[in-house]
């Protein structure tokens, strides 16, 4: 497959226009989870601006949109696109990457385009295209921070997301960093995306832990659980946070120079929208689109949050 880094969907939105007059009729599926989290509400809001948009422009087109709250749901609508709607082609961000990859490989092999987004399958080569954040770098950016500005001997704890090859990337990219740094790893243990979770998590680790120099969450819902947890012990001040995705809190906390939370590392929910534009593309003919197309993740500083925060931002 051809791997393309990007960083934004500017250049399939700009493909897009002109190539309208020459598109068949196509019916194409979209499914995600549900809004049950922060960077997940705003893949919702971008999905739902993304197809009102691309009906404007492809009144031919049907646009089919699911949202999930679990894997089998996500199985369910998926079965029903196929037998009901009769889709040709499906951009699905699945709930989980093991219960999912069956299912969708079914799709792929009844001829369907899919496009994967984000969270990869079980196994590679399914899909036609892939479009997601890149999650080693993602991971690795938070390592390297911690490398580059803890001591040696500095104590951290990891919070991990769902079961997924997105949570294994990131983790990692998260190791692979520390690797040498002679920072220790006290625990590192699943928070699935959720702030209450998370927060659960982190008065374990606050009570078990007397001494915590840094907390890795990996998303920034996680996160911000951790620091209410850290908050209400009392503990503010005793170490720092990192998150990522950017969430426009987050961000804030950074811009108003909040020691506790020095950096957060990019990972935009707007994939999702550069996904069903270049699957549009693709399906169409308008242009070759097929491989990997991974978006560079950076990291927010006090230096540069005022680029990164949006105030009209759903997350």
């Amino acid at each position: 497959m051809t791997k393309t880094l990007i960083a934004t969907t500017a250049l399939v939105g700009a493909l897009i226009g002109p190539m309208s007059g020459m598109a068949l009729a196509e019916t194409i599926g979209v499914s995600i989870p549900a809004a049950t989290h922060g960077w997940a509400g705003a893949l919702n809001f971008h999905a739902e601006r993304t197809i009102e948009r691309l009906k404007e422009v492809y009144p031919e087109h049907e646009f089919v949109l699911a949202t999930t709250p679990d894997s089998a749901t996500q199985v369910s609508d998926l079965e029903d696109m196929v037998a009901t709607r009769g889709i040709d082609a499906l951009v699905v961000l699945p709930f989980e990457s093991e219960p999912l990859t069956g299912p969708i490989q079914r799709i792929a092999d009844s001829g369907t385009w899919v496009t994967v987004v984000d969270r990869g399958l079980a196994v590679e080569g399914i899909e036609t295209l892939y479009v997601a954040g890149d999650n080693d770098s993602f991971g690795r950016t938070a390592g390297q921070y911690f490398a580059d500005t803890l001591d040696e001997g500095a104590k951290v704890v990891a919070m991990r997301g769902i079961p997924s090859t997105v949570d294994n990337e990131r983790v990692e990219g998260f190791e692979a960093a520390l690797d040498g740094s002679g920072i220790e790893v006290l625990a590192m243990d699943h928070g699935n995306w959720n702030r209450d979770t998370a927060f659960t998590l982190m008065q374990d680790w606050l009570s078990r832990f007397p001494e915590i120099d840094a907390v890795w969450a990996a998303d920034d819902d996680m996160a911000v659980g951790a620091l209410a947890a850290i908050e209400q012990a009392g503990r503010t001040g005793e170490m720092i946070v990192v998150g990522g995705a950017g969430m426009k809190e987050m961000v804030d906390r950074i811009r108003s120079g909040d020691s506790t939370v020095p950096v957060d590392v990019t990972y935009p929910p707007s994939m999702i929208s550069t996904a069903i534009e270049m699957t549009v593309v693709g399906v169409t003919g308008a242009a070759p689109m097929s491989g990997e197309f991974i978006i560079a993740s950076e990291l927010i500083t006090p230096e540069n949050a005022d680029d990164f925060y949006f105030e009209d931002s759903p997350y």
